[in-house]
């Protein structure tokens, strides 16, 4: 006589896939108006690798590879502030973790019209998110109007 049916087995492996998906890591990323130092917690907690960090003139940018072939680029201001994120990719990133405090703001704004669901343009306050693309092929970028670094040009935000 088995130990177990085949049905048991069957939802053992259900319940162990819902689990492992309820308590595996989350897709994440850097999180917008945050301390530098959650660049490397997200690095860790996506199991993503940093492909570089360059300093530039008055901020730096972290660039993550995430594990669906996403590329994640995190601006860092002087004062050690995420003042900007940017992507492009296959996928989006997750982008609760993305605007952190600043995705209820984003969440709540006004949606294109169904002609234009290629591009989105949202501006709430001091919160700016654009993008762009389609299946496979997405980029965009979120920001901080205020935390924008002096003289800082909006095309490095790619």
């Amino acid at each position: 006589m088995p130990l177990f049916r085949p049905n048991d087995i069957r939802i053992a492996a259900h319940l162990s896939a819902l689990l492992v998906a309820a308590l595996g890591p989350r897709l994440a990323c850097a999180t917008l108006g945050e301390p530098e130092i959650t660049v490397q917690s997200d690095v860790a907690q996506l199991r993503a690798s940093i492909k570089s960090s360059e300093d530039r003139v008055g901020f730096r940018v972290h660039e993550i590879q995430l594990p669906g072939g996403t590329l994640l680029r995190e601006f860092v201001a002087p004062d050690g502030n995420v003042f900007a994120v940017a992507w492009n990719g296959p996928t989006k990133p997750d982008l609760r973790q993305a605007l952190g405090k600043y995705f209820d703001i984003y969440a709540s704004a006004p949606r294109a019209t169904p002609k234009d669901r290629r591009h989105m343009n949202i501006q709430q306050g001091d919160l700016i998110v654009q993008g762009s693309g389609h299946m496979r092929a997405l980029s965009g970028r979120a920001y901080l109007a205020s935390a924008l670094p002096s003289g800082f040009n909006l095309g490095e935000l790619h």
